[in-house]
């Protein structure tokens, strides 16, 4: 497998101890949906870049691998990074079904894991761990925001449809437990499926009234491309989450995104000078907006930065970092940001609208808040100290 290695070192860089902090970055980097983990690795060097080459003032070395969206590449690249390389973390990871493969053995290691994107539920409470964090979201809490917007809207009958994976049945939990409708069915396909033709063959015999689709990467810009040319569009209300309706499937879809109702954690619109910077710093960088992958990807890293800089670069001391870590003394983009017990975040969730902004690009435009302060539905099954 081809090794990507990023190394942000500088001149003071020492060969020994914690003279420097070394990231092992594990990600999907190729394949249908390249586009999140590419945003999450981007955005996590802008920040290490923006501090000048380190985290919380020790200069950073960051391993990039592809973990191709299959587990065990993964789990083979994270043996490596904590037996030869000795990273002192572990991040990038994108699924939820990779996450599972890599964490166990990260966190028997003692080695921080924290994830930029998914959020299995077990993690959230009986199997919570001092050396697991979520910069993110826990798995469910998106599809609750649906859910709940959906009842609010007094939405009558829908379908769910996920990938049958850990994080499409997390979604399915989280969705039934605000969605107080009827749900007329739940469609699972296969992850990484391109082609929806049948099941949106049953969406049309089934007639709901409103769909709720979690479909990441390249698989909701097919999906959407598909039901849009389908014409049902026109009568059937489609929701998603933030990562269904992002830049990068904005990117690759256009201007039949608008109108599109998604529920998410940050938007592009957020005014509050550390989300003004990233996007600005963004976009100077790689010239296009960023995705919510990219936001989440680049609070990780800052998360990083305070933590090292509250206990002065000591990292070998672990009960420090997990306290300075758990204490998120950091400016977010997506504004106030705090840790539950479960050292899984306890934030808002927005409804969004995809339109035209001023300079008549294609972005979200942040309509309202569905959920305040939404931790998790498990973390009282945490008991962690």
């Amino acid at each position: 497998m081809k090794r990507l290695l990023f190394l942000l070192l500088f001149s003071s860089l020492a060969a020994h101890g914690a003279d420097k902090v070394k990231i092992g970055f594990i990600s999907t980097l190729s394949g249908p949906n390249a586009s999140i983990g590419t945003d999450i690795r981007d955005a996590f060097l802008l920040a290490v870049k923006l501090n000048g080459g380190k985290l919380g003032g020790l200069p950073a070395e960051v391993l990039v691998s592809d973990d191709q969206l299959k587990p065990e590449n993964a789990k083979q690249i994270a043996e490596r990074y904590l037996q030869k390389d000795k990273v002192d973390f572990i991040t990038g990871i994108v699924f939820s079904n990779v996450v599972m493969a890599v964490a166990p053995d990260t966190i028997a290691s003692k080695v921080f894991f924290i994830s930029p994107n998914a959020g299995p539920a077990p993690f959230t409470g009986a199997q919570c761990n001092p050396f697991f964090f979520a910069a993110s979201w826990p798995s469910e809490a998106y599809s609750e925001a649906a859910g709940q917007y959906m009842t609010s809207k007094g939405i009558k009958n829908a379908i769910f449809l996920a990938p049958g994976y850990v994080g499409g049945y997390d979604a399915a939990t989280g969705f039934k437990r605000y969605y107080k409708g009827k749900l007329v069915e739940e469609m699972y396909t296969k992850l990484g499926q391109l082609d929806y033709a049948a099941e949106l063959s049953q969406i049309r015999a089934a007639k709901p009234d409103a769909l709720y689709v979690f479909l990441p990467g390249g698989m909701g810009i097919n999906f959407i491309k598909q039901f849009v040319a389908s014409g049902m569009s026109r009568d059937i209300q489609l929701v998603v989450p933030l990562w269904g309706s992002d830049q990068d499937i904005i990117r690759a879809v256009g201007d039949p995104m608008l109108g599109l109702f998604s529920v998410g954690h940050w938007s592009i619109d957020f005014d509050n000078p550390a989300n003004k910077r990233f996007v600005a710093e963004f976009e100077k960088e790689y010239k296009r907006l960023p995705t919510g992958y990219a936001a989440s990807g680049y609070d990780t890293a800052m998360l990083l930065d305070s933590a090292i800089r509250k206990i002065k670069g000591k990292i070998e001391d672990k009960n420090a970092l997990r306290a300075a870590i758990r204490a998120a003394d950091f400016k977010s983009v997506r504004g106030d940001f705090k840790f539950g017990k479960n050292q899984f975040p306890v934030q808002n969730y927005y409804l969004q609208l995809v339109g035209k902004g001023p300079d008549g690009r294609i972005v979200h435009k942040t309509m309202g808040t569905v959920l305040t302060a939404r931790g998790d539905a498990y973390v009282q099954d945490c008991k962690m100290p």
